[in-house]
Formats: structure tokens, sequence, C-alpha cells
């Protein structure tokens, strides 16, 4: 009996990454999957979380409960950093466009997005302060001008990094989605 998930020699498929038809469209999905610089920041947070968790039973045993609290809550907060951080991303849906940062979420219509498109100029390397040249996917706003386009992903950023194929899929699968809810 084969078992094709345990072998390598199977074919990479692409169509992986594509909603099923019988998916619901109105469920915020993202169009690609997160990428490894974000999924090993997230993952050494939670390592760093269960340490903290350790240390705060090993105070609760040995010392008072209010110190223990105190680095529980600690952890608490880590481990919410390191959920957040994996819900960064673009989101679509058909009710519009959802950009998620650390700090804030933005949701946008589809009424209101009059282009979704990939340019080439300086990014961000991984969200630091630091530019380089690179593409990012940008969306164009009605009630702003198209110079001011807001960056949804680039090629730089924690998600594409060394990972241009992944980005070109990503970028292409939102711009679908823009093309198709706003002609809808």
């Amino acid at each position: 009996m084969p078992l094709p998930f345990l072998t390598a020699d199977r074919a990479f498929e692409a169509a992986e990454d594509v909603a099923l038809p019988f998916d619901d469209r109105e469920r915020w999905r993202r169009p690609y999957r997160p990428g490894p610089w974000r999924v090993g920041v997230a993952a050494l947070a939670l390592l760093l979380a269960s340490y903290v968790l350790f240390a705060a039973v090993i105070i609760a045993l040995t010392g008072s409960v209010s110190e223990a609290g105190a680095v529980f809550g600690c952890s608490l907060l880590v481990i919410a950093c390191a959920l957040r951080l994996l819900r960064v991303g673009v989101w679509v849906s058909d009710r519009g466009l959802r950009h998620v940062s650390f700090l804030f979420t933005r949701t946008l219509p589809w009424d209101r997005v009059v282009a979704v498109r990939t340019v080439q100029q300086p990014v961000r390397w991984l969200g630091l302060p630091r530019t380089v040249q690179g593409q990012a996917l940008t969306v164009v706003r009605r009630d702003r001008p198209a110079e001011a386009g807001a960056q949804l992903l680039t090629t730089h950023g924690a998600d594409f990094l060394s990972r241009p194929e992944a980005f070109d899929r990503a970028s292409d699968a939102v711009e679908a989605w823009a093309a198709e809810n706003r002609s809808g």
C-alpha cells in the first residue's frame, strides 16, 4: 500500500493554495501561508512563554502567589504577542480587504478599492527601518491619491523574504480577489 504523504518524490501541487469551490467566501482568509520568519519568531516566543509559565509554577510553589501571578501575566502577554504575530498579514473575503498589522487592523470594503497592483519600489527589510529595492503589493483607495497607495505585502517582509515565487502567488491571489469582487 503506497503512502504518498510519507514520500518525498511526489510533485508539488500549486493548487493547494487555491480555495476550494465549496469554501465559504464570506469567511476571512489569508490567500497565502505565513512565512518561515514569522512562524519561527512566533515559535521562539511560545518556547519562551513555556519557560516563563514553568517559572510561574515554581514561584507559586516556593514563593508568593502575587509574584507568580505577575510572572503568569507576563507569559500570557508573550503568548498573545506570538498569536497576534501569526495573524499579521492580508486577509480577503467577499466583504473586502483586511490588512492586519501587529497593533492595528484596517478593513477596506471592495467598493472603496480602486486598484491592487504590484510595484517595484524601496521596501522595508523585515519591517525594520532599513529599506532595500523590492516589490510591494499596494492598494489604491478611492478616498486617497494614487501615489499614497498603502503597502500590503512586500518581497522583503517576514512572509516572503527569500521566497519570490511565494510573493508572486500571493500577490496574484490578492489581485484576483480584488478584480473579482470590485467588478461584481
